[in-house]
């Protein structure tokens, strides 16, 4: 006779911890603001715009996603201001960029953001293709460093561009460097207009923009900047799999290979950690379980869209989208540099560019 209120005890504990049954989802009727640190039209901002409405459907509660652009500074003025002003509600979620990364890993001092401070929702690598203007004379990738002068775009501080000079670096190669664009969506209008003769983007930007340009011969495919794959190794990029890597183009050149050369090393490293975990959306630390919970699960729900797996072949190219706790730990593990990288990269902007970063 005593077993029976034992049990409606215990059973009454459970359902006071347990959600009442039609409990709203925490998002239902609410708006999240997507803030992207980059002008429209940049890598950053369209794969955002692809994956908001993805987001709508797959966050349980299905809340509005608005996109917020807060270019300026390199990302830097969008990324600062999401440290200083967003409360841990859930209510803004920060899209991180290449150049974010950059900046957190050589230390600026202009950067006062901390991801290690940051939770993780998702992240998704991508690689980048270089490419020239017919008028720049290059055929082929080793072309390069028989060219004339190369006029080429930058963000300032050049923060998704390093990777890119660094490239360059290690080829011996010494554009004329145009700083002062807020990101790469504007670089390559500049380039379409004929203002720029070599540009790199995105893979999934060159293969929308840039790829018609190229059957009408009016861009030359060159390179990518390589992938990294599980074992450490410098790959073709599977998206781009035509093209050579930088890595391979350096061999067709000097008939050697870099390995054991400060600049690859250097070049690899942001490589891996800027590119491979290249851009990420986050919220800040403290943000309640139950809130990381509903859109770890929105991640999950995405994924499992067939909807989002068609498009997404298109736009992401087979760069999966990870769920944040996951592969939060390798991704903070990532944005660590040796001291000598981060000196020679860091010496090399403020020598050879002027810029400080």
């Amino acid at each position: 006779m005593r077993v029976l209120p034992v049990i409606l005890v215990l059973a009454a504990m459970v359902a006071l911890r347990a959600p009442a049954q039609g409990q709203p989802s925490y998002y239902a009727g609410k708006t999240i603001e997507l803030l992207v640190p980059t002008a429209v039209g940049g890598a950053t901002d369209i794969l955002n715009r692809f994956l908001a409405p993805f987001l709508e459907k797959s966050i349980p509660g299905s809340p509005a996603v608005r996109i917020r652009n807060m270019p300026g500074g390199g990302t830097l003025l969008g990324m600062n201001w999401f440290a200083a002003n967003v409360r841990p509600d859930g209510m803004t979620v920060l899209a991180s960029t290449v150049a974010s990364k950059v900046a957190y890993m050589l230390e600026n001092p202009a950067a006062r953001y901390d991801f290690r401070k940051m939770r993780l929702v998702a992240i998704n690598g991508s690689g980048a293709v270089f490419y020239s203007a017919p008028r720049a004379g290059l055929r082929r990738p080793a072309d390069l460093p028989k060219a004339g002068e190369l006029l080429f775009g930058s963000n300032s501080p050049p923060g998704s561009t390093v990777p890119a000079l660094l490239a360059f670096e290690v080829l011996g190669i010494s554009p004329r460097v145009i700083f002062g664009f807020d990101s790469r969506g504007p670089i390559r209008l500049a380039f379409e207009r004929g203002e720029l003769s070599v540009d790199f983007q995105a893979t999934f930007v060159y293969s929308s923009q840039i790829q018609p340009l190229v059957r009408e011969g009016k861009v030359v495919p060159l390179m990518t900047l390589g992938f990294i794959n599980e074992q450490g190794q410098m790959v073709r990029d599977p998206a781009v799999p035509d093209l050579p890597t930088v890595y391979e183009v350096y061999q067709q050149v000097f008939n050697r290979k870099p390995d054991g050369l400060l600049r690859w090393k250097a070049f690899r490293a942001l490589v891996a950690a800027s590119w491979t975990y290249g851009r990420g959306l986050w919220v800040p630390e403290g943000t309640p379980p139950e809130v990381l919970r509903a859109l770890h699960e929105g991640v999950d729900r995405m994924n499992q869209d067939r909807e989002f797996q068609e498009q997404a072949k298109k736009l992401m190219e087979g760069y999966p989208l990870l769920r944040g706790d996951k592969v939060e730990r390798q991704v903070h593990r990532s944005l660590s540099v040796t001291l000598d990288v981060r000196k020679y990269i860091k010496d090399l902007m403020r020598e050879k560019y002027g810029q400080s970063i």
